[in-house]
């Protein structure tokens, strides 16, 4: 078993590598805050509700020795809908394509049925180098993750599945954040950089700025509330009559939900939940875009979307 759990110095010589890496893992394992805390900024959304992502997020980390491109795919779980069948569709591709595969496991949770599915899939994929990364280790004492460490050993062995490192990270804490990119650049190969110094994804900027709705829309909503919210970006314009010292963009966007039951839960009392989730969101499209912001957000309903495979298509799964 290979366990890392000191910081380590950048490797000497002018070698250049450039390469993907994708983190896998349930939902909510930690694999998009893994990603903004790596290339340090916000490019993924995040939630503490399960099957937040539901794009491929490029995330990319500029080093002097090399250029880790971070691909952030949806949880993989078992589908109970067109929907989830594509998302995980989705990530079985991203695995075939990738250099190196980052497994997230939470250090505060024992690995369960989820964590096994995962791995059953891996242990399939037989090139690509796999990292067992193990996240949240803020959350538990010395004791806890040594267990946590030992049972992600035994879970490799089991299924036949050898690590090429197992990684303790914190990245809320940011421990040992700039260890693991260290210990994930040797498996890229060699190569110039593949993207422009400065650049942190290849997202339109349309899809982040949805993404960083559906993020606000998410928040405090009700658990009885099912995952059925999807932002669609209408339009995105300078405002004309503006001077040039003080430019304003109009963003206009839909918030989709499959139910007219739903529609108040997103409103909310006299209108004050909207508010807040436009209020929250353009605070954090101003700080993407570098740029006032006017947004206007209206509710829709497009029936059972999550089911149907035209609406799908409309609203870009």
């Amino acid at each position: 078993m290979s366990v890392r759990n000191q910081s380590s110095e950048q490797p000497a010589g002018t070698l250049h590598r450039a390469g993907f890496a994708c983190f896998v893992g349930r939902p909510n394992a930690g694999k998009s805050t893994l990603t903004n805390a790596l290339v340090g900024k916000k490019v993924a959304i995040t939630s503490n509700r399960p099957q937040t992502t539901r794009h491929t997020v490029r995330g990319i980390v500029h080093r002097p020795d090399a250029q880790l491109i971070l691909v952030d795919t949806p949880g993989l779980h078992k589908p109970r809908t067109l929907l989830g069948e594509r998302l995980n569709d989705v990530v079985r591709t991203t695995w075939a394509e990738v250099d190196v595969i980052g497994f997230c496991l939470p250090a505060n949770e024992k690995l369960g049925p989820g964590d096994r599915f995962i791995a059953k899939e891996l242990a399939g994929i037989k090139k690509t180098p796999k990292v067992a990364v193990v996240t949240k280790t803020d959350l538990v004492d010395s004791k806890v993750l040594a267990e946590q460490l030992i049972a992600i050993d035994q879970l490799g062995k089991e299924l036949g599945i050898e690590w090429a490192e197992i990684v303790p990270v914190s990245a809320v804490g940011d421990r040992q954040v700039d260890l693991l990119a260290d210990l994930l650049v040797p498996m890229l190969p060699e190569g110039p950089a593949l993207y422009p110094e400065g650049d942190l994804t290849d997202e339109p900027e349309q899809v982040m700025v949805a993404e960083l709705i559906r993020e606000a829309a998410l928040e405090g909503v009700r658990d009885e509330l099912p995952h059925s919210i999807a932002v669609v970006v209408e339009e995105m314009l300078p405002r004309e009559d503006r001077p040039a010292d003080r430019p304003l963009l109009d963003i206009h966007a839909n918030i989709y939900i499959e139910r007219t039951s739903q529609k108040g839960i997103i409103i909310g009392p006299k209108g004050r939940r909207l508010k807040d989730v436009g209020i929250k969101s353009r605070k954090q499209i101003e700080a993407l875009l570098g740029t006032p912001v006017f947004l206007d957000l209206h509710v829709k309903v497009a029936k059972d979307w999550q089911r149907d495979p035209k609406q799908l298509r409309k609203l870009g799964f």
